[in-house]
């Protein structure tokens, strides 16, 4: 079964699969295939427990023909760069209204996820949920990373550096490919189709996911998805989907998965294929979701919460109150926090 990353703490818990770590010791599989800063996001307590497969870190993509044109050389690595290039973008029509901003991004919990990590902190406690006991409460209301971020969303949208484009990335993509913001943020997973549905309009740049301090340390944790065995008690089953696995994360399959979609391959040696290399050639911007990948650490794998689905909704729906002019950046937090930390006590009480 393939299933998306915030889904892993309730697949283990559910006992409804069979950890892959099963056949990998049966198998004597050499698990170094595998790329380590995406099975970590997998690993609990030195169990890989499903299988990765679509991989992805999100990224910033820009306008390189609108950088050209406005002499912009430096790709922005922080949200202090962001505002300065975003400026230098924008433009106005005639009668004074914009024709295009410098900057845009969707309200996305899953980035609000990246942002902890980039800032080198936890999303909840007991180890990012990864420790010894399940989460019982979220983190970044204590350790300051959630208001930073919320500060950021409250300035952008005040200052009018960027407009509010809604829940989710359909309408930011969609700004982007017409042209109508310069810069923004985007799964690698939406390379692919980012590149068709742009064409020749314009040159399409690619950049790591911005910090929101310059000086933040942190790393990247992988979305996407793995594949899961179901615990069957059918041998023959079970062996079957351990081939399945197997064939799906070979290098020849992981580099047409790469090049069709934007996913990173999962398994090192993809990137000797000649599939990779020739589709690296004619397009360099997947190389960078990679350089990413490689340029974070294990620490920052990101946190396992079982109401993870649940917390995302409540994390937009803060978001949105604050772009609707509804509260601060300090009272949105407080109140994600306390919405998140009730969903975790009510799901920790049932199951735990």
């Amino acid at each position: 079964m393939q299933v998306y990353d915030i889904g892993t703490r309730y697949l283990i818990d559910s006992g409804w699969t069979l950890p892959v770590q099963k056949y990998i010791d049966k198998d004597k599989y050499d698990i170094s295939q595998i790329e380590p800063n995406i099975a970590a996001y997998y690993t609990v307590e030195g169990t890989l427990h499903s299988m990765p497969f679509n991989s992805s870190t999100p990224l910033l993509y820009y306008n390189k023909t609108a950088f050209d044109e406005a002499g912009i050389t430096k790709v922005p690595t922080s949200f202090e760069e962001i505002y300065e290039v975003a400026a230098k973008l924008k433009q106005y029509n005639p009668d004074g209204s914009v024709k295009r901003y410098g900057f845009g991004m969707g309200n996305y919990g899953w980035f609000f996820e990246q942002w902890i990590g980039k800032q080198g902190l936890h999303y909840v406690n007991n180890n990012n949920g990864r420790g010894d006991a399940y989460a019982t409460a979220v983190d970044f209301d204590r350790n300051g990373g959630g208001v930073k971020i919320m500060r950021v969303w409250d300035k952008v949208l005040k200052e009018d550096i960027a407009p509010y484009l809604n829940r989710g990335n359909n309408d930011a993509k969609a700004a982007f490919i017409a042209g109508n913001i310069a810069i923004t943020l985007e799964s690698t997973a939406a390379l692919k189709s980012l590149l068709l549905n742009v064409g020749d309009k314009f040159e399409i740049g690619v950049g790591y996911f911005p910090k929101i301090d310059k000086n933040d340390v942190g790393g990247v944790s992988v979305g996407g998805g793995s594949l899961w065995m179901m615990n069957t008690g059918d041998t023959r089953r079970e062996d079957a989907s351990w081939e399945f696995l197997k064939f799906m994360i070979s290098p020849d399959m992981q580099a047409y998965w790469n090049m069709m979609t934007g996913y990173f391959p999962i398994t090192v040696k993809a990137a000797e294929t000649d599939v990779f290399k020739q589709n690296i050639a004619k397009y360099p911007q997947f190389q960078v979701a990679i350089d990413q990948l490689h340029s974070s650490a294990p620490q920052y794998a990101g946190a396992l919460l079982s109401v993870f689905s649940e917390s995302r909704k409540i994390v937009e729906d803060y978001t949105e109150r604050l772009a609707n002019r509804e509260g601060t950046p300090e009272s949105a937090i407080e109140g994600m926090a306390r919405d998140i930390n009730r969903a975790i006590a009510n799901y920790n009480l049932v199951n735990y």
